[in-house]
């Protein structure tokens, strides 16, 4: 059974507190899970499209900072860590989050009651899919927070409250195992150390669980050639399938939908640059606008798939590109997160990947931490999709049209994306 996981993680921290009461104790247990209430029951197309945009945006950052590597990463996953951090923002800290991530026009009850929904609708997109979003905050026994705050993430994002003793150097595992556990055993560790500073922790995790609609026959993988942006040959374990499937052609690429489980509600999708056109042309055309048109135009053909098995870890720091996005104000000294607490900034925004894409299905995981301290026209006939080059790769909802991971992948033989 193949297997995909996405672990984002929030780490807040402060070193000026008014007072060493916890505020936990006035909303929930702490270590209360009983879901609340969404307070929608279809998610907001807003948000959704918010999401979309954003994501195609990050991306294009990470791709510019990383230059000619593979990359994966979870777009869904930074949105929501990054929602939940935007409960605790205000003044003009949180219109610059609100620019950055695509939420203006959005209300903060209309952000939260959609990402309650969307959760809902995720988890349950196919009997034969397990798809699992789980939300949890690890708090200094010592620090208090505004109530507020604490009770949207467990009313909305039905987070797992925790109050622990920061000081303790058991601290780190007891995180790490919920991670661990979380993700079935995908990400087994976060936390390596609690600095001082640091006081909250707030962890999502996904782990989504299925195999291909139609599998791939292991006696039809076979060793070809993979091609490398430099044009350089290795041979390469690949995959193939006929069969009848979404399918996208224009003059720049080639574009494929490879379904998961019974009904086929989240499906990978490869894009193929054309034989002349490179993956860099193809991305200088990606975003959210072209990337719906694309999504609207598949059709149903007849073909043949040939795709590499591929599997790789990459790990980023995202400081930079959120910076260029706009989200300068929130890493500053001048950041306002008053509605979470006195005297946040965000220090760092970390995130790890893994894939594995085989006969059998996908596996993925991916974790993100926010470090906060104080201060065409189809052809008739069958097509053929050789994927012997670098390609683009994304795995989406395709009720919700949510894309929950991302990658560009020059060097399928490559195992670490750094």
């Amino acid at each position: 059974m193949a297997a995909a996981g996405v672990m984002l993680m929030s780490v807040i921290g402060c070193s000026q507190v008014s007072d060493s009461t916890s505020v936990f104790a006035q909303s929930r247990p702490p270590h209360s899970e009983s879901p609340m209430p969404a307070k929608s029951v279809l998610p907001n197309t807003k948000l959704t499209t918010a999401n979309t945009k954003f994501g195609f945006k990050l991306f294009s950052r990470i791709l510019e900072q990383e230059g000619d590597k593979n990359v994966f990463v979870s777009p869904a996953s930074v949105a929501i860590a990054l929602d939940m951090t935007y409960n605790g923002a205000s003044g003009s800290t949180r219109q610059a989050m609100a620019k950055a991530l695509e939420l203006e026009g959005l209300t903060l009850p209309e952000i939260n009651s959609s990402n309650a929904a969307l959760k809902a609708l995720l988890e349950n997109s196919d009997p034969q899919v397990q798809l699992n979003i789980a939300n949890s905050l690890w708090a200094n026994q010592d620090v208090s927070f505004k109530p507020e705050f604490i009770q949207r993430t467990q009313e909305f994002y039905q987070a797992k409250v925790t109050n622990l003793n920061f000081k303790d150097a058991g601290t780190p595992g007891i995180i790490n195992n919920w991670v661990n556990e979380s993700t079935r055993g995908k990400i087994n560790k976060i936390v390596e150390r609690l600095e001082p500073e640091q006081v909250l922790f707030l962890i999502n995790a996904i782990y989504f669980k299925g195999k291909w609609t139609n599998e791939f026959d292991k006696s039809q993988t076979a060793q070809y050639p993979f091609y490398s942006t430099s044009g350089k040959q290795k041979q390469h374990p690949m995959m193939s399938q006929k069969g009848k499937y979404k399918y996208y052609e224009n003059e720049q690429l080639q574009a494929v939908s490879l379904p998961y489980g019974q009904n086929g509600n989240i499906s990978l999708y490869i894009f193929l640059p054309k034989q002349n056109y490179t993956l860099k042309s193809l991305y200088q055309n990606l975003n959210a606008e072209n990337w719906e048109k694309w999504m609207s135009q598949f059709t149903k053909r007849e073909g043949f798939i040939r795709l590499p098995r591929f599997k790789m870890d990459y790990e980023v720091t995202l400081n930079n590109a959120l910076k260029a996005l706009g989200m300068g104000k929130a890493f500053s000294n001048n950041a306002d997160f008053s509605n979470m607490g006195q005297n946040f900034t965000i220090s760092e925004v970390k995130h790890k990947t893994f894939v594995e894409v085989n006969e059998e299905g996908t596996e993925a995981a991916a974790t993100t931490s926010v470090g906060i301290v104080a201060t065409s026209m189809p052809l008739d006939e069958p097509f053929r999709m050789i994927v012997d080059r670098p390609f683009l790769c994304a795995i989406r909802d395709n009720q919700t049209g949510s894309v929950l991971f991302m990658g560009s992948i020059v060097d399928p033989l490559i195992a670490n994306g750094n």
